[in-house]
């Protein structure tokens, strides 16, 4: 009996849950698989996971440092879009969901990406990332095939890869955190060999924190998009001295969720310039 709660125990810290006390029963139900029961992809979008897991504070910032140019992110959580009367409500930019590990594309992404540049917001395209599914590169690649590219128009944001809470199971999908680390950099490298840039991450620093060990060596090259629906956009991930884009909270004023980028509106040309 001590060796089965031993193995019980370490299979339970392996999955990231309390160890329970031993006892026979049925097999543990196996990891949610791309395209199998149990996979929800129009469910996950930038943020979908962190409320859950940080919850919500008060409303947003009194005063910043830089002007703060208004926008939002979408999924196929949000459908068809009406992008005139949300251009109307002032936003600038928009964030649209482009993929899911390596079997889903948003059914509402031509709408939403389309849609959104011809109302005159400058737009880009975002990966939810699966990193116990595949691997980076391998990811990386199906999203730039799938809407994740860039042009140098002015008009498009570097692509954007989301890396948050698992909505699976274990938080940090299993990987260790030099694992975790290198899966976003062969992402990251695969993204600016195929176009040029290397893409924006969002995260929370909570999770970056537990899931990279706080590492600091994506802050020279990729923008950072940090999630926090508090009053501050609080302590950063280690690497980045700012935010470039700030999600501050996951309803509001515009469809989706509600974004803040850290500056005037010519500074995100700028950014989307390169």
């Amino acid at each position: 009996m001590p060796v089965l709660a031993a193995l019980a125990a370490a299979t339970a810290l392996v999955a990231g849950v309390a160890a329970p006390a031993y006892a026979a029963g049925p097999a543990p139900v196996a990891p949610v698989v791309e395209g199998r029961p149990g996979f929800h992809p129009d469910r996950d979008f930038a943020g979908s996971t962190v409320a859950a897991h940080e919850g919500r504070g008060g409303a947003p910032f009194a005063s910043l440092a830089a002007t703060q140019t208004p926008g939002l992110d979408v999924s196929s959580y949000q459908g068809s879009v009406n992008w005139s009367s949300t251009a109307a409500n002032g936003a600038r930019f928009a964030y649209v969901k482009a993929t899911e590990g390596t079997g889903y594309t948003n059914p509402s992404f031509a709408q939403q990406y389309n849609g959104s540049y011809n109302a005159g917001l400058i737009r880009g395209a975002y990966h939810f990332a699966l990193p116990n599914s595949s691997s980076g590169a391998t990811q990386a690649t199906y999203f730039v095939n799938h809407g994740g590219g860039w042009s140098a128009d002015g008009r498009t944001l570097p692509p954007a890869l989301d890396i948050e809470y698992n909505p699976y199971g274990a938080t940090c999908y299993g990987l260790s955190q030099s694992a975790m680390v290198g899966w976003i950099r062969s992402f990251s490298d695969t993204v600016h060999a195929r176009t040029g840039r290397y893409p924006t991450i969002y995260t929370t620093a909570n999770w970056w924190a537990q899931c990279t060990g706080d590492n600091g060596g994506f802050g020279a090259t990729n923008p950072l998009w940090i999630a926090r629906y508090g009053s501050t956009v609080g302590t950063l991930p280690n690497g980045w001295g700012y935010q470039t884009i700030w999600q501050f909270a996951d309803s509001g004023t515009f469809p989706g969720d509600q974004d803040y980028f850290n500056g005037a509106a010519d500074r995100l040309r700028a950014l989307a310039l390169g």
